[in-house]
Protein backbone atom coordinates (compact mmCIF):
# COMPACT_ATOMS: atom_id res chain seq x y z
CA UNK A 1 0.00 0.00 0.00
CA UNK A 2 2.58 2.55 0.88
CA UNK A 3 4.32 1.52 -2.52
CA UNK A 4 1.65 2.49 -4.46
CA UNK A 5 0.96 5.90 -2.60
CA UNK A 6 4.63 7.16 -3.23
CA UNK A 7 4.07 6.14 -6.83
CA UNK A 8 0.88 8.18 -7.05
CA UNK A 9 2.31 11.29 -5.00
CA UNK A 10 5.77 10.97 -7.26
CA UNK A 11 3.90 10.71 -10.63
CA UNK A 12 1.42 13.48 -9.53
CA UNK A 13 1.65 16.55 -11.34
CA UNK A 14 0.42 18.64 -8.44
CA UNK A 15 3.53 17.21 -6.90
CA UNK A 16 5.58 17.66 -9.73
CA UNK A 17 4.61 21.25 -9.75
CA UNK A 18 5.32 22.01 -6.13
CA UNK A 19 8.86 20.37 -6.73
CA UNK A 20 10.03 22.55 -9.47
CA UNK A 21 8.51 25.55 -7.75
CA UNK A 22 10.53 24.39 -4.67
CA UNK A 23 13.45 24.79 -6.29
CA UNK A 24 13.07 28.58 -7.04
CA UNK A 25 15.52 30.76 -5.31
CA UNK A 26 13.93 31.66 -1.34
CA UNK A 27 10.87 29.43 -2.49
CA UNK A 28 11.10 26.30 0.48
CA UNK A 29 8.12 23.81 0.29
CA UNK A 30 5.63 25.16 2.14
CA UNK A 31 5.71 28.08 -0.20
CA UNK A 32 6.24 26.21 -2.82
CA UNK A 33 2.44 24.25 -1.69
CA UNK A 34 1.08 27.58 -0.80
CA UNK A 35 1.58 29.02 -4.89
CA UNK A 36 0.81 25.96 -6.60
CA UNK A 37 -2.09 25.66 -4.76
CA UNK A 38 -2.84 29.52 -5.71
CA UNK A 39 -1.71 28.56 -9.46
CA UNK A 40 -4.31 26.16 -9.66
CA UNK A 41 -7.08 27.47 -7.94
CA UNK A 42 -7.81 29.64 -10.88
CA UNK A 43 -5.94 27.84 -14.29
CA UNK A 44 -7.43 30.65 -16.52
CA UNK A 45 -6.75 33.31 -14.45
CA UNK A 46 -3.31 32.69 -12.85
CA UNK A 47 -1.82 30.09 -14.37
CA UNK A 48 -2.01 31.18 -18.54
CA UNK A 49 -0.92 34.15 -18.15
CA UNK A 50 2.31 33.76 -16.21
CA UNK A 51 2.81 30.70 -18.92
CA UNK A 52 2.56 33.06 -21.19
CA UNK A 53 5.15 35.42 -19.45
CA UNK A 54 7.76 32.76 -18.68
CA UNK A 55 7.50 31.73 -22.76
CA UNK A 56 7.65 34.88 -23.85
CA UNK A 57 10.89 35.62 -21.04
CA UNK A 58 12.32 32.21 -22.36
CA UNK A 59 12.00 33.11 -26.46
CA UNK A 60 12.63 37.12 -26.11
CA UNK A 61 15.55 37.45 -23.21
CA UNK A 62 19.40 36.74 -23.92
CA UNK A 63 22.40 37.65 -22.44
CA UNK A 64 24.11 41.00 -23.23
CA UNK A 65 27.90 39.84 -24.99
CA UNK A 66 28.81 43.22 -23.97
CA UNK A 67 28.16 43.43 -19.80
CA UNK A 68 26.32 39.92 -19.14
CA UNK A 69 22.82 41.60 -17.94
CA UNK A 70 19.70 40.42 -19.61
CA UNK A 71 17.68 42.43 -22.37
CA UNK A 72 15.39 42.10 -25.04
CA UNK A 73 18.23 43.42 -27.02
CA UNK A 74 22.30 42.92 -27.42
CA UNK A 75 23.87 44.77 -26.90
CA UNK A 76 21.36 45.50 -23.60
CA UNK A 77 19.49 49.32 -23.44
CA UNK A 78 22.04 49.98 -20.54
CA UNK A 79 25.37 49.38 -23.05
CA UNK A 80 23.32 51.72 -26.03
CA UNK A 81 22.54 54.58 -23.70
CA UNK A 82 23.51 57.90 -25.06
CA UNK A 83 23.74 59.34 -21.20
CA UNK A 84 25.82 56.47 -19.73
CA UNK A 85 29.12 57.10 -18.66
CA UNK A 86 31.70 55.10 -21.04
CA UNK A 87 34.66 55.50 -18.95
CA UNK A 88 33.20 53.85 -15.53
CA UNK A 89 32.35 49.94 -15.14
CA UNK A 90 30.76 48.98 -12.06
CA UNK A 91 31.45 45.45 -11.46
CA UNK A 92 28.57 43.15 -10.38
CA UNK A 93 28.13 39.60 -9.31
CA UNK A 94 24.48 39.04 -10.83
CA UNK A 95 22.46 40.82 -13.15
CA UNK A 96 19.69 41.22 -9.76
CA UNK A 97 22.79 43.76 -8.31
CA UNK A 98 22.93 45.70 -11.41
CA UNK A 99 18.25 46.13 -11.16
CA UNK A 100 19.36 47.13 -7.87
CA UNK A 101 22.01 49.49 -8.69
CA UNK A 102 19.92 51.05 -11.74
CA UNK A 103 17.15 51.82 -9.03
CA UNK A 104 18.93 53.78 -6.98
CA UNK A 105 19.12 56.28 -9.61
CA UNK A 106 22.34 57.39 -8.97
CA UNK A 107 24.97 55.72 -11.31
CA UNK A 108 25.40 56.76 -14.56
CA UNK A 109 28.22 54.32 -15.53
CA UNK A 110 28.59 50.94 -17.32
CA UNK A 111 28.43 47.18 -15.68
CA UNK A 112 29.67 43.89 -15.99
CA UNK A 113 28.34 41.13 -14.69
CA UNK A 114 30.77 38.35 -13.23
CA UNK A 115 28.15 35.71 -12.95
CA UNK A 116 29.35 34.78 -9.64
CA UNK A 117 31.91 34.93 -7.71
CA UNK A 118 35.47 32.68 -6.86
CA UNK A 119 34.89 29.65 -4.97
CA UNK A 120 36.71 26.81 -4.57
CA UNK A 121 34.14 25.12 -2.26
CA UNK A 122 31.15 25.34 -4.84
CA UNK A 123 34.72 24.39 -7.77
CA UNK A 124 33.49 28.47 -9.41
CA UNK A 125 37.46 28.81 -10.98
CA UNK A 126 37.97 32.34 -12.87
CA UNK A 127 37.39 30.96 -16.12
CA UNK A 128 33.77 30.32 -15.25
CA UNK A 129 33.06 33.96 -15.17
CA UNK A 130 33.11 36.51 -17.39
CA UNK A 131 36.31 38.04 -16.01
CA UNK A 132 37.92 37.69 -19.84
CA UNK A 133 35.31 40.27 -21.09
CA UNK A 134 36.13 42.39 -18.67
CA UNK A 135 39.47 42.89 -19.41
CA UNK A 136 38.49 42.95 -23.48
CA UNK A 137 36.64 45.99 -22.74
CA UNK A 138 38.97 48.48 -20.61
CA UNK A 139 40.65 50.92 -23.44
CA UNK A 140 39.13 54.21 -22.90
CA UNK A 141 37.60 53.30 -19.08
CA UNK A 142 39.29 55.63 -16.57
CA UNK A 143 38.06 53.41 -13.45
CA UNK A 144 36.40 50.23 -12.67
CA UNK A 145 34.05 49.85 -9.52
CA UNK A 146 34.38 47.11 -7.57
CA UNK A 147 30.71 46.45 -6.32
CA UNK A 148 31.04 42.61 -5.04
CA UNK A 149 29.76 41.20 -1.88
CA UNK A 150 31.07 42.35 1.15
CA UNK A 151 31.75 38.60 1.77
CA UNK A 152 35.13 36.17 1.74
CA UNK A 153 34.23 35.49 -1.47
CA UNK A 154 33.02 38.10 -2.82
CA UNK A 155 36.35 40.02 -1.53
CA UNK A 156 38.60 37.46 -3.02
CA UNK A 157 36.99 37.72 -6.37
CA UNK A 158 37.37 41.68 -6.09
CA UNK A 159 41.13 41.16 -5.33
CA UNK A 160 42.03 38.63 -7.98
CA UNK A 161 40.08 40.94 -10.99
CA UNK A 162 41.79 43.81 -9.43
CA UNK A 163 45.23 42.18 -9.83
CA UNK A 164 44.39 41.17 -13.58
CA UNK A 165 43.33 44.44 -14.32
CA UNK A 166 46.43 46.27 -13.44
CA UNK A 167 48.63 43.59 -14.85
CA UNK A 168 47.64 45.00 -18.41
CA UNK A 169 45.81 48.61 -17.31
CA UNK A 170 47.70 49.86 -13.92
CA UNK A 171 46.62 53.40 -15.26
CA UNK A 172 42.76 52.67 -14.12
CA UNK A 173 41.48 53.54 -11.12
CA UNK A 174 40.33 50.74 -9.16
CA UNK A 175 37.82 51.42 -6.21
CA UNK A 176 34.93 49.88 -4.29
CA UNK A 177 31.96 50.73 -2.50
CA UNK A 178 32.25 52.43 1.05
CA UNK A 179 29.94 53.28 3.76
CA UNK A 180 27.01 51.59 4.10
CA UNK A 181 27.45 47.97 2.96
CA UNK A 182 27.49 45.81 6.01
CA UNK A 183 30.27 43.10 6.36
CA UNK A 184 28.60 39.91 5.00
CA UNK A 185 26.03 41.53 2.90
CA UNK A 186 24.66 40.86 -0.66
CA UNK A 187 24.15 44.18 -2.89
CA UNK A 188 21.44 42.57 -4.25
CA UNK A 189 19.22 42.87 -0.96
CA UNK A 190 20.38 46.61 -0.08
CA UNK A 191 17.82 49.57 0.02
CA UNK A 192 18.28 51.97 -2.67
CA UNK A 193 19.47 54.41 0.07
CA UNK A 194 22.13 52.19 1.84
CA UNK A 195 23.66 51.56 -2.27
CA UNK A 196 23.25 55.07 -3.28
CA UNK A 197 25.45 56.02 -0.15
CA UNK A 198 28.05 53.47 -0.83
CA UNK A 199 28.30 54.63 -4.65
CA UNK A 200 29.09 57.67 -3.30
CA UNK A 201 31.21 57.79 -0.45
CA UNK A 202 33.27 54.97 -2.82
CA UNK A 203 37.04 54.98 -1.96
CA UNK A 204 40.68 53.56 -3.72
CA UNK A 205 41.16 49.89 -4.01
Amino acid sequence: MNRLISYSMNNNPIEHLIKRLAKLPGMGSRSARRVALHLLSDKDMNMDPLQSALQSARDKVEKCSTCHCLDVVNPCSICTHPEKDTTKICLLQSVGDVWAMERTGFYKGHYHVLGGVLSALDGVTPDKLSIGTLLSRLDGVDEIIMALGATVDGQATAYYVAEQIRKTHGDITISRLAYGVPIGGEVEYLDDSTLATAMKSRGAF
